[in-house]
């Protein structure tokens, strides 16, 4: 079995117990492509909920990458979670703009800036399952019961 031609490097490290840091090195494309969902697939198994790939050491990503991406944003919002970039090559930032995948997906410089998107992105979804709480116990005319 021959060696893809430029193969793909991708570690999986847990900051925390939901939160998956996938650090992927080299092209992201349709040859390489497969690979990072089977991790990214693996890691909504055991229960991951928030998502930070790390793209700085990713010098092409080309339309496979970005389905993955895009598809593995649908599923954890379902969760509810988050995905987030990190870092990207200038050559991968450009597509992720002209595309418009930065506006969907978050792009952070660092880790800690990623991180700190996740802790707001619970919080907002802690405030949201409260004002859902108060909601319910209103009576009829909206006051609390």
């Amino acid at each position: 079995m021959p060696l893809a031609q430029n193969p793909l490097s991708i570690e999986v490290t847990l900051p925390r117990e939901d939160v998956a840091l996938i650090t992927v090195e080299g092209y992201l494309d349709v040859d390489t492509a497969t690979e990072f969902q089977h991790h990214l697939a693996n890691q909504l198994h055991h229960g991951r909920r928030h998502f930070l790939l790390d793209l700085s050491a990713v010098p092409f990503m080309d339309s496979s990458g970005m389905n993955i991406i895009l598809r593995v944003y649908q599923e954890a919002r379902t969760l509810p979670g988050s995905v987030h970039i990190i870092s990207p090559t200038p050559a991968v930032r450009r597509i992720l703009d002209l595309t418009g995948v930065s506006i969907t997906v978050p792009v952070s410089e660092g880790l800690e800036e990623a991180l700190a998107r996740v802790d707001a992105h619970d919080e907002d979804r802690e405030e949201d399952r409260e004002e859902d709480r108060d909601e319910s116990q209103a009576g009829p005319d909206g006051q609390r019961a």
